[in-house]
């Protein structure tokens, strides 16, 4: 067993660290992403996340940081995990359907000035895709976290991070590094 745990865990450690130094590819696309979250916080707008499965968890995680703390205390940023209202999706998901669970909640919650978040390590996550176009429809932001060369949902989004590789764990793994990245930045900038 040693052996074989010992060869996977260091298979998996250079898989990550590969996954991570590929994001440099993408530095102009988290650049432009960071300018459009900061421009949300700064205004008192608020970020609306979603995802599924283990993206839920990167979103709620996202928004907990913002909500609650990061590193440092400062004041309260207004953001939701769309995901984490059990009886919210499953209300809309039972009289709309699943594919509706996060476009309806932004139907309802958005304001001008808000942004929204759709987190998908395949890329064609349907009710992340119907978010983006909601929110495209109603001429918010969006940004999207994607893996696998960013499938149905690549260019729905005002800017798309989609992580080199094909790899649905590196995807993910790289996402939370992006979430802790720009919890830096909000850091940095926000009293």
């Amino acid at each position: 067993m040693g052996t074989i745990s010992n060869t996977l865990l260091d298979d998996s450690i250079q898989a990550t660290v590969r996954c991570l130094e590929s994001l440099r590819q993408i530095r102009s696309e988290i650049d432009r992403a960071a300018e459009l979250i900061l421009k949300t916080v700064r205004s008192g707008n608020k970020l609306l996340i979603c995802g599924n499965g283990g993206s839920a968890a990167e979103a709620q995680h996202f928004s907990t940081e913002l909500v609650g703390r990061y590193f440092k205390n400062r004041r309260s940023l207004p953001s939701v995990a769309l995901n984490a209202d059990g009886s919210l999706l499953s209300c809309i998901g039972n009289d709309y359907g699943y594919d509706s669970v996060f476009s309806r909640q932004i139907e309802g919650l958005a304001k001008p000035g808000d942004i929204v978040i759709g987190i998908t390590s395949s890329g064609n996550s349907a009710n992340i895709i119907a978010a983006l176009n909601t929110a495209k429809k109603m001429g918010l932001e969006s940004i999207s976290f994607l893996g696998r060369g960013g499938g149905k949902a690549k260019g729905l989004a005002t800017v798309d991070l989609i992580i080199p590789g094909d790899s649905g764990r590196a995807a993910q793994e790289a996402h939370l590094f992006l979430v802790h990245h720009f919890c830096d930045l909000i850091d940095a900038e926000v009293a």
